[in-house]
């Protein structure tokens, strides 16, 4: 074992492996124990095989004793056998325990909470595991869109002293002798780089303090943000379209093993391709009405709105023309229809959660300022953002998308909280 070089799991479940020796290296997954046969199903990062250990076998005393989750080195002869999990197993020679597990806590209890209390172990399972390269492939082709574009990544702080989303969902934070928050948004601090790059975008967590318990939301969650100058709301529009088209299209053809194991079929995702389909808050309520669901016009669309409304549709679904009243103070008036502003939220189909959030941004200092005072908050607090509408103002405009959202329309997650390692909620701040 010690002068043959560990080969990934994945790498032997390859006809080119069959009848050859070759060494792994991982976790036991699994274990049953008969009268003259061990079974282990191994698992690394890449793949699980099933081992199988006679009791003739040298490797039969260090089988007999190893236990779920230990961490080992196996050798052994690869071959092919349709009944195997993956088709292959491998008839083992040699098994080298490297770390002894003590009883895994996890076994017939597989209740929500108790998985949470122990999420840094549930994170071994496959589900998670699936979830988790999911998720990264999401993180990377983000990226790979954007700087395919041109865009430029940008940071921006997380220790605010202005509210960008209200001050109803801010956490407060004790600054040394002074209270300050946590970031709901990179927006206004990004809006200052414009003169500087141009175009430029973000990923980042981010806070909102929402005393909500549903299955969408975080306290603490990743924010995919961009920002563009120069551009109007139809080309944010065809920007939000085509970020999601390319992040399906990626994961679909990246991820394929990943997406059968939590039961997603990888074809739905390659038929998310923009343009979709766009309508206005007002066709919405239409849309409603007829199904029993009769909105006053100038009420925000909760969750359960949004998911019958996304009953009609198989694609994500932009929504525009939204009340002014229910969106944030630097979202400039419709010139067709100044009851509304120039706003999105981009839909997703099958959980009906709200994946993307945007608008043109408004250059009318006096509009700006009339909506700050509204709101009660204190112009001071504002001033570096006012400033980039004093010097050199242009046309711009720009999206947050719920990374975590979005996992979970592609996951086929019941919840949010299975999108992120160590999920952030009202009631859990632990492990």
């Amino acid at each position: 074992m010690k002068d043959m070089k560990p080969k990934q799991i994945e790498q032997v479940l390859q006809p080119t492996h069959e009848a050859k020796t070759a060494t792994i290296r991982g976790w036991v997954y699994r274990k049953r124990t008969m009268k003259d046969r061990v079974f282990l199903v191994i698992r690394d990062s890449t793949d699980i095989i099933q081992v199988v250990v006679n009791k003739n076998s040298k490797a039969w005393a260090d089988a007999q004793k190893i236990t779920m989750e230990s961490s080992c080195y196996i050798t052994g002869k690869i071959r092919k056998d349709k009944r195997a999990p993956t088709g292959y197993e491998m008839d083992a020679t040699e098994v080298k325990i490297v770390g002894l597990a003590d009883t895994f806590p996890i076994a017939r209890d597989l209740s929500e909470e108790f998985l949470l209390d122990v999420r840094h172990l549930w994170l071994r399972s496959r589900k998670m595991q699936a979830v988790l390269k999911v998720r990264s492939k999401v993180f990377g082709a983000i990226h790979e869109f954007f700087r395919k574009q041109g865009y430029f990544e940008f940071q921006s702080p997380l220790f605010l002293q202005s509210a960008c989303e209200g001050g109803s969902t801010l956490f407060d934070v004790k600054y040394f002798d002074k209270k300050i928050h946590l970031a709901q948004s990179w927006q206004l601090h990004c809006e200052t780089a414009l003169p500087t790059l141009e175009k430029i975008y973000t990923i980042a967590p981010s806070f909102r303090a929402e005393k909500s318990r549903t299955t969408r939301h975080l306290t603490e969650f990743w924010h995919a943000e961009v920002e563009s100058a120069w551009i109007d709301f139809d080309e944010l529009q065809k920007i939000a379209e085509d970020l999601v088209s390319h992040v399906c299209q990626t994961v679909a053809k990246e991820c394929k093993k990943e997406l059968v194991v939590l039961g997603r079929d990888p074809k739905e995702l390659l038929a998310i391709k923009a343009p979709f389909t766009r309508i206005t808050y007002t066709k919405a309520l239409e849309i409603l009405s007829k199904d029993g669901m009769k909105i006053k016009w100038g009420k925000d669309l909760r969750t359960i709105e949004e998911r019958q409304l996304m009953k009609h549709y198989k694609k994500p679904l932009i929504v525009t023309g939204y009340p002014k009243e229910v969106k944030a103070f630097y979202m400039p008036a419709d010139p067709k229809d100044p009851r509304t502003v120039l706003a999105m939220d981009v839909l997703a189909p099958e959980t009906g959660d709200e994946i993307i959030g945007g608008s043109q941004r408004s250059v009318d200092m006096k509009e700006i300022l009339a909506k700050l005072k509204a709101s009660g908050a204190k112009q001071k607090d504002y001033g570096f953002y006012l400033d980039t509408r004093k010097y050199g103002s242009i046309p711009h405009a720009g999206f947050g998308m719920g990374v975590e959202r979005v996992i979970q329309w592609i996951c086929k997650l019941d919840s949010i909280r299975d999108a992120i390692p160590f999920p952030r909620t009202m009631t859990r701040t632990y492990p």
